[in-house]
């Protein structure tokens, strides 16, 4: 849903193109409905787990600084508005489809990430807890997606979950925004460095997935070697 009007969007602004991996194209097309949308179809719908909230909130966040002179001009109280509302009715929506039978959904699914982060999230529930895992999830990619769900299909209790996904889904939006514009307030011409910036957010925000990766190699290995 969130995804077609998305596409609807783009259709109107003209023959444009929109790259819906890339938070600048995503931010000059859209502006703070993106965001909100974007942010919505990444927590909440299964098919939106490639989406870069991340660096989109970032991003957004940049591009709010009064100073900024770039093509492109965001409205903090909007794209704060924006990126609560999405995250935090996408979780909600995403841990509903979980409890109406998110399980045979992401059986259908193809994807090998989405199932790698789907036992990632049932992890989490089971090492930190209810609480402690719905909030460290907002920060991963993939599994902040697929974690919302899995609570729904692992009978995480409706008011737990509720509660802890708006601490977190608060917590990583307001976050993440700020220190977009906290960083474009202090840096003269910081949009000059967008593109590495963004890289930046994006390489921080998978170094959890990746010292995962190295983590299990390493259990396999002493495993393998301790037969």
């Amino acid at each position: 849903m969130a995804l077609t009007v998305l596409a609807a969007a783009s259709q109107a602004l003209g023959p444009q193109a929109v790259n819906l991996l890339d938070a600048g194209s995503l931010l000059s097309a859209f502006g703070a409905l993106g965001v909100g949308v974007v942010l919505f179809a990444e927590t909440g719908l299964l098919v939106g787990f490639f989406l870069p909230g991340d660096s989109l909130l970032f991003t957004a966040g940049l591009l709010c600084v009064p100073a900024n002179h770039g093509p492109v001009h965001l409205s903090l109280p909007q794209v704060l508005c924006a990126a609560v509302a999405g995250a935090l009715l996408g979780a909600q929506t995403g841990y509903l489809i979980g409890r109406r039978g998110g399980r045979a959904l992401l059986a259908r699914s193809r994807s090998r990430k989405l199932h790698d982060g789907a036992q990632r999230a049932e992890e989490l529930l089971d090492r930190y807890g209810h609480g402690k895992a719905i909030v460290l999830a907002r920060f991963v990619p993939i599994v902040r997606t697929v974690l919302n769900p899995m609570a729904g299909v692992l009978g995480v209790p409706a008011r737990t979950f509720t509660l802890w996904q708006v601490v977190g889904g608060l917590v990583w939006t307001v976050g993440l925004v700020l220190a977009g514009y906290a960083l474009g307030s202090s840096v003269p011409n910081v949009d000059r460095y967008l593109l590495p910036i963004v890289a930046l957010v994006v390489l921080v925000s998978l170094t959890p997935i990746a010292v995962e990766v190295i983590r299990r190699r390493g259990t396999r290995t002493s495993n393998g070697g301790s037969h």
